[in-house]
């Protein structure tokens, strides 16, 4: 995999008034802006509009990278608009971009075991076992994160289920 922390890639503060950091590359010919939010998740909304506003990044060319309970644990999926789906990160983020249409990539965790609250649950650590197994899924997302910036949506949903065959 030639995407990933071995890249090169260094964040720096995003320019003043935007709660984020950033990391500026190139990925084959295409030139990629990574996001790290600096505000609280559910809030996130607040970092990702600014920053589509200020590149000027075109929906169909963002990529929201977030857990989803309703995947088995590591399972992929690329997926084009639809709902937040209760993740108040990427409600904030279509309230905020005043549009629920742009690319997520869905990290899955599974479901809360037994009547635990899925807040609590997407918040705890791993279970003995899952860090290697979420550990694999993050460098599949990183293939898939390179497919999206190279490929464009289509084909990074067509390599998502591709990796989960």
């Amino acid at each position: 995999m030639s995407f990933g922390i071995d890249n090169g890639a260094t964040f720096k503060r995003a320019r003043q008034g935007i709660r984020a950091e950033v990391s500026e590359l190139v990925v084959g010919e295409h030139r990629a802006i990574l996001v790290l939010p600096l505000t609280f998740m559910n809030e996130s909304g607040q970092a990702v509009a600014p920053i589509v506003r200020y590149y000027g990044i075109e929906a169909d060319n963002l990529l929201v990278i977030h857990d989803d309970i309703d995947l088995p644990f590591g399972k992929l999926k690329v997926q084009w608009a639809g709902g937040h789906g209760g993740n108040n990160g990427v409600r904030s983020t279509a309230k905020s971009m005043k549009a629920p249409d742009f690319w997520r990539l869905k990290i899955g965790v599974g479901r809360p075991p037994g009547r635990m609250d899925p807040a609590d649950y997407v918040l705890s650590r791993f279970r003995a076992g899952e860090s290697d197994e979420m550990a694999m899924s993050v460098r599949r997302a990183g293939d898939i994160i390179e497919d999206f910036i190279s490929f464009g949506g289509a084909s990074a949903r067509q390599s998502a289920g591709e990796l989960n065959d």
